[in-house]
């Protein structure tokens, strides 16, 4: 990849489609959900990570809250394919796909829009969330509401389910 997109293309996003969010760079950096929650001054419970997870081999971004472990089978479930067709994607396939570095995606202003976007509904617990701004000193602060419209997610329950 060439170059990546940056949070100025994450603005521009913002603009363009007239989405109520708001940028927030802090020297520090964000490179956890601790330290992001810590950055911000907010519950860590309003963070929210964007993954990308291969299905079948077609693209899906999650949305889901920041300390929640992502459940292949739900994946799997959801699509009506086997857990071993659900796979998360490499950096380099992040980078590819979204444009953005591993540790700064945000849910939107991606490089390639993916097949699917499914949302935790664990995310809505929160009126306002914080998710990556672009880079791993950016965060996007945004109403739950506003974000699931944002992308279109459609929600989906992924908790990992616990080991029998």
């Amino acid at each position: 990849m060439a170059a990546y997109r940056t949070p100025r293309d994450v603005e521009a996003y913002l603009q363009q489609h007239h989405i109520p969010g708001r940028l927030h760079t802090f020297p520090q950096g964000t490179p956890s959900v601790a330290a992001a929650a810590q950055a911000a001054g907010i519950d860590p419970g309003q963070v929210v990570k964007t993954l990308l997870f291969f299905v079948a081999g077609q693209p899906v971004v999650v949305i889901a809250r920041g300390q929640q472990r992502v459940g292949y089978r739900a994946l799997a479930r959801h699509f009506g394919v086997g857990r071993k067709r659900v796979r998360l994607a490499s950096a380099a396939e992040v980078e590819q796909h979204t444009g953005y570095p591993v540790g700064g995606v945000p849910p939107l202003a991606h490089a390639h829009p993916a097949a699917a976007v499914l949302m935790d509904p664990a995310v809505l617990q929160h009126p306002v969330v914080w998710a990556g701004g672009g880079d791993a000193f950016t965060l996007l602060e945004i109403s739950s509401a506003a974000l699931q419209q944002a992308t279109a997610a459609r929600l989906v329950p992924l908790q990992r389910e616990a080991a029998p």
